[in-house]
């Protein structure tokens, strides 16, 4: 994976990054609010020795800057720290004295800096004082021979002093430090749930996953529960408009051998096929083609009850001999849109959707009618699909964003594949559109309707009211207005 695809997954999941953040940034808050205030006070001490000429002073120099690394270690030692907790007035054992003292050099130098860190400010700037005192002694008596006087002196340069502001806890600094960590804990969980998550996330993953071009991207609309069709007040839609725009791309799929009978598939139930179906054919029969709409899902039909047609009897019975298929297709609306419904449950419907009577009907079909749109069963839960799919000229592979994973459309796609199935492409439904693009085609539609341009709007809304003809009989295909 590239750098691109990792900052993809993190745009993908963004609110984790910002929720993390969020956390981090309470939490540091709460921490430095909860904190105890600690004040620092500081004393500095100069070393030298006695010296006799610039020579003498030269390797005096040298010879103190290796020594006063030891005076560090010394300035922390049990020592110095049992020394200065026997002044009862501090309150503090040697161990408290030890927690609370710390020493740092300056390189190149020969000034060691003590600092005291306390709760208390004034215990702080009473210990600094005593270390200051104690300390010098402490070098002197460990630097005197038992004859003779001592060969380093430590005097102090700079306090005891103690700063008036405490300098822990500090927001500033807690809360930078809290967002730091946050956004890098949030990017790492970001990356990791997007690698984790194996769901169809956009078009080019599905893309990959299919092998087969990607002809649309149907939005999603939260309006298509209670108006599944791209009829009435929807065909002016963002969604009626990316239907017809599959309807374009499917045309000129292989202009030099069109297909005229599609299967409409998906991997898993619930992804809209049945859906895209309808929309498909109404949209077909918009441009002036002969439709003929077959459902050829025997276990879970819905066409019918999404055209609000009668399906007690029709492909099934048709299949099985007992009516004639003139007489079971029905009209739908004002248009060149005939529907065969699924009709009665048969108890095996994979053998009788590859019957010999199945062929023979497609082949009726296909001289009666333009294009033949066949909703059909979903792949990985039953054969159906697939038995209907190589009688077809392609077939149509609608997956669902945010719900079918890689896996699943692979697996699909390799079912079609092993029979030889020719895949015209897939659609991504109800796909996450950006609002830039939403916003763009709203804008046109509102200025064409000012501008009264006319829109289709003749079917009424779930196919009823201006259904002229709906759940009649065509009495020939082949008598079918164009």
């Amino acid at each position: 994976m590239d750098l691109r695809t990792y900052l993809q997954l993190v745009r993908r999941q963004w609110w984790i990054v910002l929720v993390t953040v969020l956390v981090a940034l309470g939490a540091g808050g709460w921490l430095t609010v909860r904190a105890e205030p600690r004040y620092m006070a500081s004393v500095t001490f100069f070393v030298t020795t006695p010296t006799q000429g610039v020579t003498d002073a030269y390797q005096g120099s040298l010879w103190l800057q290796q020594r006063v690394k030891s005076y560090a270690d010394l300035l922390r030692s049990d020592r110095l720290a049992r020394t200065v907790a026997a002044d009862s007035a501090l309150g503090l054992t040697p161990e408290g004295v030890q927690s609370r003292l710390d020493a740092s050099l300056q390189n190149g130098t020969v000034l060691i800096e003590a600092t005291v860190t306390d709760t208390d400010r004034t215990r702080a700037l009473r210990l600094a004082e005593a270390v200051s005192v104690k300390f010098a002694d402490l070098v002197r008596m460990v630097e005197t021979p038992p004859e003779g006087r001592s060969s380093v002196k430590m005097e102090v340069v700079s306090g005891p002093r103690v700063g008036t502001d405490p300098v822990s806890p500090r927001m500033d600094r807690n809360l930078l430090l809290g967002g730091l960590l946050g956004l890098l804990a949030g990017i790492g969980l970001a990356v990791l749930r997007g690698l984790v998550d194996t769901r169809l996330r956009d078009g080019d993953t599905l893309q990959r996953a299919t092998g087969s071009p990607l002809l649309g991207e149907i939005p999603f609309d939260p309006d298509a529960r209670t108006e599944p069709l791209v009829v009435g007040d929807a065909a002016t839609s963002a969604r009626a408009e990316a239907v017809r725009k599959l309807r374009t791309n499917l045309r000129f799929v292989d202009v030099h051998e069109p297909a005229r009978i599609i299967a409409v598939t998906s991997a898993l139930q619930g992804e809209g096929k049945t859906t895209l179906s309808c929309n498909l054919a109404i949209t077909l029969a918009e441009a002036g083609w002969r439709v003929l709409l077959v459902d050829a899902d025997l276990r879970r039909p819905r066409v019918a009850d999404y055209l609000g047609l009668e399906r007690g009897v029709g492909l099934t019975d048709v299949l099985l001999g007992d009516v004639e298929v003139g007489d079971v297709v029905q009209r739908w609306g004002d248009r060149s849109l005939l529907v065969l419904p699924s009709g009665s449950n048969p108890p095996n419907p994979s053998e009788l959707l590859g019957s010999k009577a199945m062929a023979d009907l497609l082949l009726t079909l296909r001289e009666s009618a333009d294009i033949v749109i066949i909703d059909t069963a979903p792949l990985l839960a039953v054969t159906d699909g697939v038995v209907v799919a190589v009688q077809a000229d392609g077939a149509l592979m609608v997956s669902q964003q945010g719900r079918t994973s890689r896996n699943q459309v692979a697996r699909a796609a390799k079912a079609l594949h092993s029979v030889s199935v020719r895949t015209l492409g897939c659609v991504l439904n109800m796909a996450r559109v950006a609002k830039a693009d939403a916003y763009q085609y709203e804008a046109y539609r509102v200025a064409a309707d000012r501008r009264n341009v006319p829109t289709d709007r003749a079917t009424a809304r779930h196919g009823a009211g201006n259904r002229s003809g709906a759940g009649q009989a065509a009495p020939e295909l082949t008598r079918l207005p164009r």
